[in-house]
């Protein structure tokens, strides 16, 4: 997205039936926003490209029947980055598993987060507030991270991903599997997407540098999840997952950081994020190594289990990312 400008604060909605969400135009309206609403699918690709609208809420459920799709499509572009998408689902995910599954596939599709009905004023724009601190850090964090590890040689900018999609939707993917939702589920998938974004207070000489770190590098470097936390705390809604954020480094036997938890002490959602971490981060290149192959990665993985990972995760998390059994030596 191109650079931010505070005289042009649009919401864009977007829906299959025009005027259906009409009732949040007063409140947004009186937070100083303008409103546009149009259709799912390329209406909506063509007015987010155009307009550049400082948000997008995004109707999904029953009623919206492209929505799910439209949110994926805006994602893909990496031009999107620090635009949120809020979800706006037909019911409460408490109201049964349908409601649930659809904001589920939201959230795997690229959402920031859903508001249900009756999407009360002080909540709806509390949402766009903090997706928007959010979006903006997630995209503050990925250029330091781009301009690190571009000035060590070592990535191609037209190649770089958008900030943490790929980890989110699997850290969800693997809540899921061993039975989270609610808070802990929406807990996990943006403790992975935010989860190094104590990264910015980190000297860019430390993150980028092309060998082993001192002593002293070292110990700067483990003070990131702990900054990290610190400054999801400025979000209103952070309590599901900035916790996870300060705790992803912590290991099942207790020699991780910064408070050495052990065991189920680690909260669940940090669990998931610690494994999915160590696996994106094993299969990417590093200024120091090579990516390891996702076969290796699986097995060291397995190899960590009860030592730096819950040995009940690795099961779960091994047969999502490789969910083929082994072959038989029949010899």
């Amino acid at each position: 997205m191109a650079g931010h400008d505070d005289s042009r604060r649009l919401i864009l909605v977007v829906e299959d039936e025009p005027g259906r969400h009409a009732t949040l135009t007063p409140s947004l309206e009186s937070a100083g926003y303008m409103v546009r609403a149009v259709a799912q699918g390329a209406a909506a690709l063509a007015a987010v490209a155009i307009r550049q609208p400082e948000a997008v809420l995004l109707g999904i459920g029953t009623a919206e029947r492209h929505g799910i799709e439209t949110c994926r499509r805006i994602r893909a572009d990496p031009a999107n980055r620090a635009m949120p998408v809020i979800v706006l689902t037909d019911s409460s995910p408490s109201s049964g598993p349908k409601a649930f599954a659809d904001i589920a596939a939201g959230i795997d599709a690229g959402a920031d987060d859903f508001v249900e009905p009756p999407f009360a004023e002080p909540l709806l724009l509390a949402t766009i507030r903090d997706a928007l601190r959010m979006r903006r850090a997630m995209a503050d964090l990925d250029a330091a991270n781009v301009a690190a590890l571009a000035s060590a040689g070592d990535v191609d900018l037209d190649s770089v991903d958008p900030v943490g999609t790929g980890m989110a939707g699997l850290a969800h993917r693997l809540a899921q599997a061993v039975g989270l939702e609610g808070a802990e589920l929406k807990g996990a998938v943006f403790g992975a997407l935010v989860h190094d974004i104590g990264n910015l207070g980190i000297p860019a000489a430390i993150l980028s540098k092309p060998g082993p770190l001192t002593k002293a590098e070292s110990a700067e470097m483990r003070r990131h999840p702990e900054i990290g936390e610190g400054i999801c705390r400025s979000f209103p809604s952070s309590r599901p997952f900035a916790p996870i954020v300060r705790h992803h480094h912590e290991r099942w036997d207790g020699f991780g950081y910064p408070d050495r938890l052990r065991g189920e002490a680690i909260p669940i959602g940090s669990r998931i994020v610690g494994i999915v971490d160590a696996f994106d981060a094993m299969i990417h290149d590093r200024p120091f190594r090579a990516a390891l192959t996702i076969e290796a990665a699986l097995d060291e993985i397995r190899r960590e289990a009860g030592r730096q990972f819950d040995p009940l995760l690795v099961p779960s998390f091994v047969s999502l990312v490789d969910p083929a059994p082994p072959a038989v030596n029949r010899a």
